[in-house]
Formats: structure tokens, C-alpha cells, sequence
């Protein structure tokens, strides 16, 4: 999937010391599956198939916070991972080369989303 423009306006006006690595993970992850979409909801970039999938919430300023909402289905496991409550699974990113460490780990959790919404 491509870059939808509502989500390339909400991120040019976006003010957040670590924007390169907001933009570098978001391109991550609609890239890793053309059935991946993204939107605007619950006040940040967010991704869905199906159903949701993960949302940045960018009022948090000393990291990137990616949510992962029903992460604990998804079933990857890494370090990089933190779950939380309800079910959800939090990514930390706090500079670019968390990001490249982590671009394969990205890949295959919104790869197994879609497995798993096709199930």
C-alpha cells in the first residue's frame, strides 16, 4: 500500500524530535503487506486489516510509541516487545538504528496480523 495523503498531512504538521523514525517505521509497515491500510484514529497514524492493527500515539515525545492492539494475538515474541494490558504489545523506538534493528521484527508481526485476519 501507498502513503494515503491524509496520513502525509497529519505527519507534515506533526512536531515530534523524532519524526525521521515515526516517518521510517509508518514506511515499514505499509510496506510490509499491500493489504495494509492506514488512517488517522484515536489522535495518530494508524494501520488495519480487517481489523486494527497499530497506532502511534504521537503525544508521547521521548520515543516513538507504536501500539500494537491485540498484540498478544499475533504471537512474536522478541525483547524488543512490550506487552502491556488488554492484550496489547508496545514498540519503543528511540532512535533510527532501533528502527533498522527492527524493521524485520515489524515485518513479521504485520504479516502475521494478516494471517490471521485471513484465517
Amino acid at each position: 500500500m501507498k502513503h494515503t495523503k491524509k496520513v502525509d498531512e497529519f505527519i507534515a504538521k506533526l512536531e515530534h524530535p523524532l519524526k525521521a523514525e515515526l516517518e521510517a517505521v509508518r514506511s515499514i509497515i505499509v510496506n510490509a503487506n499491500p493489504k495494509i491500510e492506514e488512517d488517522i484514529k484515536w489522535g495518530g497514524p494508524s494501520f488495519l486489516y480487517k481489523e486494527d492493527l497499530a497506532t502511534f500515539n504521537p503525544r508521547i515525545k521521548n520515543y516513538v510509541a507504536l501500539i500494537f492492539h491485540k498484540g498478544a494475538l499475533i504471537n512474536v515474541k522478541s525483547d524488543f516487545l512490550e506487552e502491556a494490558t488488554k492484550g496489547k504489545v508496545y514498540a519503543k523506538f528511540y532512535s533510527m538504528d532501533q528502527v533498522t534493528a527492527n524493521k524485520e521484527l515489524i515485518e513479521k508481526m504485520v504479516n502475521a496480523w494478516v494471517e490471521l485476519m485471513d484465517k
